[in-house]
């Protein structure tokens, strides 16, 4: 319960540092789902015809995932910020929970992505984009690609532990996470790509989870995708928080 205690109270200290952050909150949460919103689907939507279904249809439930695998880099980031101007020591020395500082910090940021999912699919609606499915099914659809942002949250937490500068973090994140998103059916399907590339992409944890919001959003059934995304996601959240804890222990010796 203490632990628990302590994971509140630093996420709820991330969440208010973020609200008195206009321009994140302005950026993160309003701007850039916007843009990616409005960008792929005025720029790709002309030259990309799917079958079947309109392509907005099918280009919203990838970006929703495109947008909440990149807004786990905000986790990693954040972590290097405290650890640059010394607010990680001063944890290090409290009687606290040593791992709610990280745990806190990506419960604070799933908030400030489901609130982005949440403006991105009222976007959507304003330029064509509709659930075909049931409620139930709509809300599957965005707690998935919240569960999505949860997950890369962790990874991230990895990647910002381990390196520890923003410029690193970056780096090696933009280098990991592009081509894990384009490589994927996010805007495409994978049925269009070159055949090696098919190889690769029906293997992506972004085509599993792009392809089970994608089906619920569109109302089809439902098959086995859902469990095959939550398999990825929870494998990912599960590694990349012992991986998380055992460098942030390391570190904190």
């Amino acid at each position: 319960m203490h632990a628990l205690m302590d994971v509140y109270l630093l996420a709820g200290r991330s969440l208010r540092k973020s609200i008195h952050t206009p321009q994140f909150i302005l950026v993160e949460v309003l701007i850039q789902p916007v843009i990616f919103v409005m960008l792929f689907a005025f720029v790709f939507g002309g030259a990309i015809h799917i079958p079947g279904v309109s392509y907005i249809d099918f280009l919203l439930p990838g970006v929703l995932v495109q947008t909440a695998t990149f807004g786990g880099l905000n986790t990693a980031l954040a972590l290097t910020e405290d650890l640059r101007n010394g607010l990680m020591d001063r944890f290090w020395s409290l009687p606290m929970s040593r791992f709610a500082v990280v745990t806190g910090r990506i419960v604070a940021d799933t908030v400030f992505s489901a609130a982005g999912v949440v403006v991105m699919v009222a976007v959507g609606y304003l330029i064509g984009f509709r659930f075909h499915g049931s409620p139930m099914e709509a809300a599957a659809a965005m707690g998935l690609a919240i569960l999505t942002a949860f997950a890369f949250a962790w990874l991230s937490a990895v990647l910002g532990i381990a390196f520890r500068t923003p410029e690193a973090v970056q780096g090696i994140g933009f280098v990991v996470l592009f081509p894990l998103v384009f490589a994927s059916s996010t805007f495409v399907p994978v049925g269009t790509m070159p055949a090696w590339l098919q190889v690769v992409s029906s293997h992506s944890p972004i085509t599993a989870v792009a392809d089970a919001v994608r089906t619920l959003a569109l109302g089809r059934s439902i098959g086995d995708s859902a469990l095959i995304a939550l398999v990825w996601l929870i494998g990912i959240t599960v590694v990349s928080s012992i991986g998380s804890a055992a460098l942030y222990r390391r570190m904190a010796r």
